[in-house]
């Protein structure tokens, strides 16, 4: 996936979603043209800053529901890795509205995220009146704490993309998906 990665975005101005620590920033970025790798939380942007990134990549705090910090900045591209999973059932169409407002007609979206696999995912906890899936994480510190964390199907994932979405592409790894389209 890494290595497939920047092929969609050669000679794009790419908005990052939720770029956390940076894991795919510098696979995404390497043929872009520009990157805006963003992220709500600061802490987590450091790490991604203290990495070795491509000249062309930028950072901004940026509320991924919103855009509001980046408003009136346009793009050709968008890439959010292991984002969508997060995002709350109920609140899927507005954010990806909110992210398509800020893209350009023709602009290319590339998304990628965890596939439940059983036996080897971590199992889900519980299931809300929404739908939505919920995981108990453990942290190093003995914590655990329960995480938003679904898993659509191929089918689930093309119904949530709206009017826009133009020539929707699903790649199916044993642990991993990847969905692909254009705007009009």
């Amino acid at each position: 996936m890494e290595a497939w990665l920047p092929a969609p975005f050669a000679a794009r101005r790419v908005l990052e979603v939720a770029c956390g620590t940076g894991w795919w920033t510098p696979h995404g970025a390497s043929a872009a043209t520009s990157w805006l790798a963003t992220d709500l939380n600061p802490e987590t942007m450091a790490v991604a800053r203290a990495k070795a990134m491509p000249p062309n990549v930028r950072f901004a705090v940026v509320d991924a529901y919103t855009f509001a910090q980046i408003e009136g900045q346009r793009f050709d591209g968008a890439f959010a890795g292991f984002w969508w999973s997060h995002v709350p059932l109920a609140r899927l169409p507005s954010w990806l509205h909110a992210l398509h407002a800020r893209l350009e007609p023709g602009a290319r979206v590339v998304m990628l995220d965890n596939r439940y696999v059983h036996g080897s995912s971590t199992p889900i906890s519980r299931r809300d009146a929404d739908g939505n899936t919920y995981q108990q994480r453990a942290l190093d510190d003995g914590s655990v704490h329960e995480v938003l964390k679904n898993f659509p199907t191929r089918e689930q994932a093309f119904a949530a993309l709206g009017a826009r979405a133009w020539n929707p592409r699903w790649i199916e790894h044993l642990h991993y998906w990847i969905l692909s389209y254009d705007l009009t």
